[in-house]
């Protein structure tokens, strides 16, 4: 499994549903002020509804892939964007009113590292927030994780990530000592021009655990994948929307 792509193509991937999901997040965040970090920032979509809100100079990012933190600073000029992971914030304590990591949690070596660093560099009273796909939510991995296990009953699903149920995040939370957890979930929709030269090309790049699964296989069984995973998203034709569903927790320092 791999996130280190180019910036553009993770973009096609995932944020189309990214994209949509930020504003939604800060809304149930309820991030009112900076400065406000964002970590895992990818290309920059959180960062840039971030900045909307606040202002690019109340705003700083972090992610350990080179292209999306070149890709983050050319979308949000103005912003803070280092190079750095979840698990080690470049920050001084205190440093921010509220940091947030959006669809991040799941793919952490050591998430609970990660939340006592959200803890250390927000301020005492300000505001940290996560949140994830839920399991079963997203549309596109329902279908190709059902038609990869037809054709391999030993090939994973989206059951086995993790922090994909909110009693799982809401337990990170309250080991890293934050008080007033709230949880909720948030839905979105991604749309797609059409099937095969949008999102199926979109998943050749080899970008999180549905791209690499399908990059291990060989063409034939590539192929035989395709169909089954346009077969469960009933067939569709031209453009089309699928939905998802992210599930998310936010509290207080």
């Amino acid at each position: 499994m791999t996130f280190a792509v180019p910036a553009a193509a993770y973009d096609r991937f995932m944020g189309r549903y990214s994209r949509p999901l930020a504003p939604r997040f800060l809304d149930f965040a309820g991030v009112g002020k900076g400065p406000a970090l964002d970590v895992g920032c990818g290309p920059g979509n959180l960062a840039a509804a971030l900045a909307e809100r606040l202002g690019p100079a109340q705003v700083a990012a972090v992610d350990p892939s080179e292209p999306f933190v070149e890709a983050c600073r050319a979308r949000v000029p103005g912003a803070d964007v280092r190079r750095a992971s979840g698990e080690a914030l470049p920050f001084e304590d205190g440093a921010f009113a509220a940091a947030l990591s959006q669809l991040v949690l799941s793919f952490v070596k050591e998430p609970d590292r990660m939340a006592a660093e959200l803890g250390r560099v927000v301020r005492p009273g300000g505001v940290v927030a996560a949140c994830t796909f839920e399991a079963g939510g997203l549309a596109l991995a329902t279908a190709f994780w059902d038609a990869a296990i037809a054709l391999d009953p030993a090939a994973p699903d989206d059951a086995r990530i993790p922090f994909r149920r909110l009693p799982e995040l809401q337990a990170l939370f309250a080991r890293a000592g934050f008080r007033e957890l709230r949880a909720g979930t948030l839905d979105v929709e991604a749309r797609y021009d059409d099937f095969g030269d949008d999102l199926w090309r979109s998943l050749g790049a080899g970008i999180g655990p549905m791209g690499a699964y399908l990059a291990a296989q060989p063409p034939e069984r590539q192929a035989l994948l395709r169909d089954g995973c346009w077969d469960r998203l009933g067939r569709p034709s031209g453009a089309f929307t699928l939905p998802a569903r992210a599930i998310a927790v936010r509290a207080r320092v």
